[in-house]
């Protein structure tokens, strides 16, 4: 009987084996093909070979094509081809819920997010006690540019508790219901590291800073592990039809990873995730205790904890050195002392993972890149390629410091051209110099890791490579520019989201170019961003996405 076991057991060995070294390869041809080699040189290709999730090989004329009719060939009558690109800052989650939440993006008023909410709550009818969730809303854009008020929400919603995170996730709009079941009044202390907005009368007015966004978040019931794999997964198909076949996920709690790891277990990860540990989770020393993970299928990884040391510019949260030019008085907020800021990124080195800081204001910047100096002590640290994430607001002479440390900028092209209608009212004429400095980064020897910070900003990395070249919004304005020496090449831009990226993650051998023996993520584009005007960089359609040789459906 042991013997009749054995038997099958090695003829089965010997199927899958035998089936496996035979796997059919898939060549891709007739296609226009862009990639970087290790130098950022621009490679062009017409066809590509891999098995399962390897390149095979990359050829560069129709002379080199294989005549092998075992081949599996897929024509690509002539259209771009591209590395999948690779967003080095976003947040998974938070997109999904926010493809499943109100969308307040681009409202030009509070009545009309108001109305839009209203809209919204009619069409999806909550269950009892439900809270109203939703995003995007940003004063910056309204008349007047005032903070928006928990009354104007009461009058359609008193008895339905509603949150809404501002754009930059940095600030958050209550009604009275949400704050009462927060109990939050005029007698409520503000929070170290946070604002509650308040009226003459010193009664909140419904808009909550930084860590007081916590007195009201703290009351929403948690989501449940089918939840937040539904989110996650609805995210990723929508990141994938852009063309992002990996992201960085800049700080995500341990439910997450939990829901990550099950849709690994589950092969259901249509790209790949960089995840960032978030330092406030209640679990991070075991988690850090745990070492780094790695999926077999290398779809999700974890080396890195995501710090945050200050708020944002548009709600006034970015830690500066002297007062905002348009509000003196206010120099903005640091969410932890420096001593503390010292201790966490200590403890986080010292467990040998990568760190990557939220630093916005030049005050900030200045602190994280002081503290690193302080405990990236050897070549052990240095190689960890610890980043600072936005890097947004930076002293002239803290530039040269990112090359000098091996720090990485991670950095969001599109935060410049939404931010350009009041980021020099913040900074003034001096300031803005340091400010969105990517020329000047790059210049010095600094890596850039491209991104989005998605929801914040859209996450279509072409409205970034756009932004990036051209220093414009979508309507191409301002006409030369906005601080238009501050751009990149295209092929800098290009770089910043696939090789350096892949960099930044530490999975360059693995993903960000097109050559043999990498992953085969590519994508197959509607125009050619190399040839064409660069204005027109950001219509770009997305055509297919492949991750791991598999192309992926887009429900």
């Amino acid at each position: 009987m042991k013997n009749i076991i054995f038997t099958i057991l090695l003829l089965l060995l010997d199927f899958f084996t035998t089936n496996y070294a035979h796997a059919k390869s898939t060549l891709y041809y007739n296609i226009n093909g862009y990639t970087l080699n290790e130098k950022g040189t621009l490679i062009q290709f017409n066809a590509i070979q891999f098995n399962k999730d390897k390149i095979e090989r990359i050829f560069k004329t129709d002379k080199q094509l294989p005549n092998n009719k075992k081949l599996i060939k897929i024509n690509g009558h002539g259209k771009t081809m591209l590395p999948g690109l690779i967003d080095a800052h976003g947040h998974v989650l938070s997109y999904g819920l926010s493809l499943l939440q109100v969308d307040l993006t681009a409202t030009t008023s509070e009545q009309a997010a108001v109305k839009r909410a209203l809209k919204f709550s009619r069409e999806n009818p909550l269950r009892a006690n439900d809270w109203l969730l939703g995003r995007g809303w940003n004063q910056v854009l309204w008349q007047g540019k005032h903070f928006p008020q928990a009354i104007n929400l009461d009058e359609y919603f008193k008895n339905t508790p509603i949150w809404f995170k501002r754009i930059d996730g940095h600030a958050g709009w209550a009604n009275t219901k949400a704050m009462a079941l927060a109990g939050v009044s005029n007698q409520t202390l503000t929070p170290a590291g946070g604002e509650i907005i308040k009226d003459k009368n010193g009664d909140p007015t419904g808009v909550f800073v930084d860590n007081a966004m916590a007195l009201i978040t703290d009351k929403i019931p948690p989501l449940s592990q089918q939840q937040i794999q539904f989110a996650l997964v609805k995210a990723m198909k929508s990141l994938a039809s852009v063309g992002l076949t990996s992201v960085h996920d800049a700080g995500i709690s341990n439910d997450n990873i939990k829901a990550y790891k099950s849709l690994v277990a589950a092969h259901n990860m249509p790209i790949r995730i960089d995840a960032m540990i978030d330092i406030n989770d209640k679990h991070i020393k075991e988690l850090l205790k745990q070492g780094y993970f790695r999926s077999k299928d290398d779809k999700f990884i974890i080396n890195s904890v995501k710090i945050s040391a200050d708020g944002a510019l548009g709600s006034r949260g970015a830690a500066l050195i002297k007062d905002y030019s348009d509000q003196h008085g206010n120099k903005g907020l640091l969410l932890y002392t420096p001593e503390k800021l010292d201790l966490l990124i200590k403890t986080v080195l010292d467990a040998g993972f990568q760190v990557n800081t939220h630093a916005i204001g030049d005050r900030a910047n200045k602190i994280i890149l002081d503290l690193y100096e302080k405990h990236i002590t050897d070549v052990h640290k240095k190689a960890l390629r610890n980043r600072i994430e936005h890097a947004q607001v930076l002293r002239l002479e803290d530039i040269p410091r990112f090359a000098k440390l091996g720090v990485i900028a991670s950095m969001q092209a599109t935060h410049a051209t939404s931010d350009k209608n009041m980021a020099q009212d913040r900074l003034g004429k001096k300031r803005i110099l340091g400010a969105y400095a990517w020329h000047k980064l790059l210049a010095s020897g600094a890596v850039i890791a491209g991104g989005s910070d998605f929801p914040i900003e859209s996450p279509n990395p072409f409205y970034g490579l756009h932004a990036a070249v051209t220093r414009q919004d979508k309507q191409n304005t301002p006409q030369n520019g906005w601080f238009a020496e501050e751009d990149m090449t295209l092929a800098q831009a290009f770089k910043s989201f696939t090789i350096d990226a892949a960099y930044a993650g530490h999975q360059e051998k693995i993903i960000g170019s097109l050559e043999e023996g990498k992953k085969a993520d590519f994508i197959l584009i509607d125009q050619d961003v190399f040839s064409i005007n660069a204005k027109e960089i950001w219509k770009t359609q997305v055509l297919e996405t492949w991750v791991s040789g598999k192309k992926v459906v887009i429900d």
